[in-house]
């Protein structure tokens, strides 16, 4: 690692198959809240908003003293962003952020997905 760089982001578009897990946040939460403590992080804040109705989706973000995750699902258009950043501050982050990125994905019956990954 670069003492320079100070994290890595990743930002994803995903495209589901069906809208499996993207009208209530619940099983986001107990998923990353699991996440966020097997990899030693320590969340500082999250609010999670499920619209109204069953066919809504919803969106969550997560503060870390590392940084942050969020996620903001379309069931109607089986949509998904997801953007996760660590930052290097105390450690080199790179393997935990690339890990809770994957973790989130198996949330979702995947049939594309377009990742971009930024050393900051």
């Amino acid at each position: 690692m670069d003492t320079n760089e100070i994290g890595l982001h990743i930002f994803s578009t995903i495209r589901t198959t069906t809208s499996r897990n993207l009208s209530s946040s619940s099983n986001f939460k107990k998923l990353v809240s699991k996440t966020i403590s097997d990899l030693e992080l320590k969340s500082v804040g999250e609010v999670h908003h499920d619209f109204s109705s069953d066919e809504d989706g919803y969106t969550s973000i997560i503060c870390l003293t590392e940084s942050h995750l969020s996620i903001h699902t379309w069931p109607e258009k089986n949509t998904i962003t997801l953007d996760v950043f660590l930052s290097n501050h105390s450690r080199n982050n790179a393997d935990r952020c690339k890990k809770i990125h994957e973790v989130v994905l198996t949330l979702f019956d995947i049939a594309s997905i377009t990742t971009k990954e930024i050393l900051r």
